[in-house]
C-alpha cells in the first residue's frame, strides 16, 4: 500500500465534483476554509457544472477534471465536494497504474466509495472522510476537519474512540482497513474494483455505513458477504452510523439486525463495535483505507488505532 505524500502549506489542493452536482456555497466555504489552513486552491472547472441531469456535470467533464488533478504535479491532494449517485462512471476509464503512478491523497465518503475502492486496487491509500460541505459548515476547530488536515499533512497515527454500546462485542482484532458506504460497495462486487473480496490474502478490520437502506437491504448485503467467505478475513467489524431509515416487523434498529445476523451466521470471537463517528453525520471521522489499524473493543471503551503501514 503506498501512501501519497504529504501536503505542506502553499501546496494546492483541487476540488472536484466526481458524481452528483454541489451547491456553490459549500464548494466556496471549502475553499475559504483551505486557503485559511494556508493552501492554494484549485476549484476543477466543472466542478459546478454545467449539470447534466443530477450529475455534477457530464461523464467526459467529470472524468478530466479527476484525470487533470492527478497529472497536475501542483496539485498535492483532492476533495471530492460531494457524493451523491455517479462515481461508478469514473472507474473503467482510469486504469489502475494510471492511479498509482500519479498517487494523490482523495478524500470523500458515500458515493466516493467507489472511487476509495479504485484506489485501493490501485495499491494506494485514500481518506474516507469529510466533504466540501462539512468544511464549509461545520467550523475551523471542528475535530473531523482537524483530524483530516492532521493526516493530509503527514500524520497518520491517530486514535478514534466510540461511545459504548449493549450491541458491542468485545475482542481485540488487527489488520488492514478497508470499508465505506455498504450499498456503493455492494455494487462492485465480482468486478476488479470488488473492495469487500476478501476471501484471500490479508487480514482486514471493515467499516461499514449507509443512509436511506432499509433493514432488509442491509441485511441481504451481509448475507452476501457471508456466503462469498468474506468474513474468514474480516478481524474486526466497525459498525458506523446507519441513518434515514424506519424500524420493520423483522427489527427495532439496524444495530438489532446486525447483531442477530453475526449470531445466526455463526460469526463469534470477533471485536464488534457499533455506533461509530464514520458515515452520514457531523462526527464524521476521517479513516485511512488501507492503513493498518487495531481495534479493541472492551466493556466500557471502543478505540481504533490507526497505524503507519
Amino acid at each position: 500500500m503506498l501512501y501519497p505524500k504529504p501536503i505542506r502549506k502553499g501546496d494546492c489542493v483541487a476540488i472536484l465534483s466526481p458524481a452528483t452536482e454541489v451547491r456553490k456555497e459549500f464548494v466556496d466555504g471549502a475553499e475559504s476554509f483551505l486557503r485559511r489552513r494556508g493552501y492554494e486552491v484549485a476549484v476543477m472547472p466543472s466542478a459546478l457544472g454545467p449539470a447534466e441531469g443530477s450529475f455534477a456535470s457530464s461523464l467526459k467533464n467529470r472524468l478530466n477534471d479527476i484525470e487533470s488533478a492527478l497529472r497536475d504535479d501542483s496539485v498535492k491532494a483532492i476533495l471530492c465536494a460531494r457524493g451523491g449517485y455517479g462515481c461508478v462512471h469514473l472507474l473503467q476509464h482510469m486504469p489502475l497504474q494510471f492511479i498509482r503512478e500519479h498517487a494523490k491523497w482523495i478524500v470523500g465518503f458515500s458515493d466516493v466509495s467507489a472511487l476509495h475502492a479504485l484506489w485501493q486496487s490501485a495499491g494506494v491509500a485514500s481518506v474516507h472522510g469529510p466533504m466540501a460541505k462539512h468544511l464549509a459548515t461545520e467550523g475551523d476547530d471542528d475535530p473531523c476537519s482537524e483530524l483530516l488536515m492532521q493526516i493530509l499533512e503527514g500524520r497518520p497515527e491517530y486514535e478514534v474512540a466510540a461511545a459504548s454500546s449493549p450491541y458491542n462485542r468485545r475482542g481485540k482484532g488487527k489488520g488492514v482497513l478497508r470499508g465505506g458506504n455498504l450499498a456503493v460497495l455492494n455494487g462492485l462486487a465480482s468486478t476488479p474494483y470488488d473492495l469487500m473480496d476478501l476471501k484471500d490474502g490479508e487480514d482486514v478490520v471493515l467499516f461499514i455505513e449507509d443512509i436511506s437502506e432499509a433493514i432488509y437491504a442491509v441485511e441481504r448485503m451481509l448475507f452476501r458477504l457471508f456466503l462469498s467467505g468474506a468474513f474468514g478475513r474480516v478481524k474486526g467489524l466497525i459498525v458506523g452510523q446507519f441513518t434515514e431509515y424506519r424500524p420493520d416487523r423483522n427489527h427495532g434498529s439496524m444495530e438489532e439486525m446486525i447483531d442477530s445476523f453475526l449470531s445466526r451466521c455463526g460469526i463469534e470471537g470477533l471485536p464488534v463495535v457499533f455506533g461509530f463517528p464514520v458515515g452520514h453525520v457531523s462526527d464524521n471521522r476521517p479513516l485511512i483505507e488501507g492503513a493498518r489499524v487495531e481495534l479493541s473493543v472492551s466493556e466500557d471503551s471502543s478505540v481504533l488505532k490507526v497505524m503507519t503501514i
